[in-house]
């Protein structure tokens, strides 16, 4: 419950270093306007979607719940790669080769639309090619890597397989997978500059404009503010999307927490991206700051959202605890977290959002890769609003056929988890009062007999509210590394104040001072 890091690298709040890079502002939108699309979400997939809109000379108009890139866009391990752990041999047991190889041929050319868009327009985005790897420490993980192996060979892949230690790596290994011809890159420095592109070509973009509702009677959006923006077609790029109902997109989506820092260390940081086969996940790579200094980026400790087993706070010391222990670590510059979807099929949602929704369109669901196919899933959604063939259009369809029996169970486990998850989070009950907590501690407090969740912040406020998600009213959980309230059952989350932080919810929390 409470935050004993007060001599911790994470005594203070999450702060991703990719966001202190400056970024454009812009102002609410509070009157109604009228414009041919309409992009809502701010990320990776959205500001690109509005960019290729506008460059076609479109009239798009972009919005953002918050301040751009703040979402899971600028809280990223920003790997520009096909390579998505173990994934192809999947692919083809879920779908087919012919699927399999199209899902690679994806990333990869949105890798390509981001190297070539950068030089285009000179945008200095720190990109690098680098190989992608994928290891084991196990002989468990080695059979999997060498089965990932053969589905690379069966599908054309460049890559090849290394048995036994990896050189670069201080720890010892059973096998490496390598993807050659990948890169790494800043999302923020890149995106920043399409922001201002976009606006150069007449794109109009609004920030703290949360959108709640699409209208009824015409297609249209609502935002918070009460303001009305009239459109043909919509693009909901929310990453969990707002209007979930429409396709019932909360019972198709796992979501899960994942953690990074980037640390100044003493050993040798190894050139390659890399990723490892086995449970809790580590993945790796350098960061060259703007001072020159090369830097190491752990990220990994993944969980289901709002249902962590250990407080918040230890994923952050465990990454901490493995690069003391393998790369000398010395400082924490910076830590972060980020929330990911998955599909049942592990392959995204991109394109019309469901059988009665003509003109919404969505993207979502990357499975925690959304950089390379973020940018690809931009050019789909850019290609189907204006009536143009994709060749990646059916492999994304949200509309895609009938349930295989796989995805059939993962639905069914899916749906039967969220039930419990409710029952969970109600369960829990408080042990402690709201004068009892102390400085930059949270958790459920008892008010007058009643459950209700508290945070007394470091100047000794505390801030009191109802621990219901405002989406489906399942109980919320404390969230001690970001101070938040999360729901384990689709993942909104709530800042102590019980402000949005991430949707599907878009109402505030109910407040009980």
């Amino acid at each position: 419950m409470a935050n004993d890091y007060t001599d911790s690298s994470f005594s203070q709040f999450p702060n991703s270093y990719w966001l202190k890079h400056p970024v454009p502002h812009f102002p609410s939108l509070q009157d109604d306007v009228t414009t041919e699309f309409a992009v809502v979400g701010g990320g990776i997939v959205g500001i690109i979607t509005a960019y290729l809109l506008a460059k076609e000379g479109k009239d798009v108009t972009l919005v953002e719940a918050r301040d751009l890139l703040t979402g899971v866009t600028g809280n990223t391990t920003a790997k520009l790669t096909a390579q998505h752990s173990l994934i192809y041999d999947e692919l083809i047991s879920t779908f087919n080769e012919d699927k399999a190889r199209l899902y690679y041929d994806a990333n990869m050319d949105g890798l390509r639309f981001v190297r070539q868009t950068a030089e285009q327009l000179g945008i200095g985005c720190d990109l690098d090619e680098r190989d992608a790897i994928v290891f084991s420490t196990t002989e468990k993980g080695k059979k999997q890597i060498e089965k990932e192996s053969r589905a690379y060979a069966e599908l054309g892949i460049d890559g090849f397989l290394t048995l036994g230690q990896v050189r670069e790596l201080p720890f010892s290994t059973t096998a490496a997978l390598t993807m050659t011809g990948q890169a790494q890159f800043h999302p923020v420095k890149f995106l920043a500059g399409l922001v201002e592109e976009t606006i150069r070509l007449g794109g109009k973009i609004y920030e703290q404009t949360r959108v709640v509702s699409q209208l009824k009677k015409k297609t249209g959006l609502l935002t918070e503010h009460g303001s009305v923006i009239d459109c043909k077609k919509i693009v909901v790029a929310t990453h969990y999307p707002f209007n979930d109902f429409n396709g019932l997109y909360f019972s198709k989506l796992t979501i899960k927490r994942s953690y990074g820092l980037l640390a100044d260390v003493g050993g040798p940081i190894p050139e390659g991206m890399y990723i490892n086969a086995e449970s809790p996940s580590r993945s790796l790579r350098s960061v060259e700051n703007d001072d020159g200094e090369t830097l190491l980026l752990i990220g990994g400790e993944g969980h289901q959202t709002g249902k962590s087993s250990v407080p918040n706070q230890e994923h952050y010391t465990n990454l901490e605890s493995y690069g003391k222990d393998h790369f000398d670590l010395k400082t924490v510059r910076n830590h972060w977290s980020a929330q990911d979807m998955t599909t049942l099929d592990k392959v995204p949602y991109v394109g019309q959002m469901s059988l009665l929704s003509g003109n919404t369109y969505v993207a979502t669901g990357f499975n925690k890769w959304g950089m390379a196919m973020g940018a690809t899933a931009a050019k789909v959604l850019t290609d189907q609003l204006l009536d143009r063939p994709n060749a990646y259009s059916g492999l994304l369809n949200p509309l895609r056929s009938k349930l295989k029996l796989k995805d059939a169970g993962q639905f069914a486990k899916k749906n039967v988890s969220v039930s419990k998850d409710f029952v969970w989070t109600k369960a829990k009950r408080p042990h402690k009062t709201p004068d009892q907590l102390r400085p930059d501690e949270g958790g459920f407090v008892s008010v007058d007999g009643k459950k209700v969740g508290g945070y007394r912040d470091k100047d000794g406020t505390v801030h009191l509210v109802k621990t219901t998600c405002t989406h489906m009213g399942c109980g919320l959980d404390w969230n001690d590394g970001e101070r938040s309230w999360d729901c384990p059952c689709h993942g909104s989350r709530f800042s102590y104040e019980g402000e949005v932080l991430e949707g599907p919810a878009v109402k505030p929390l109910k407040k009980m001072e």
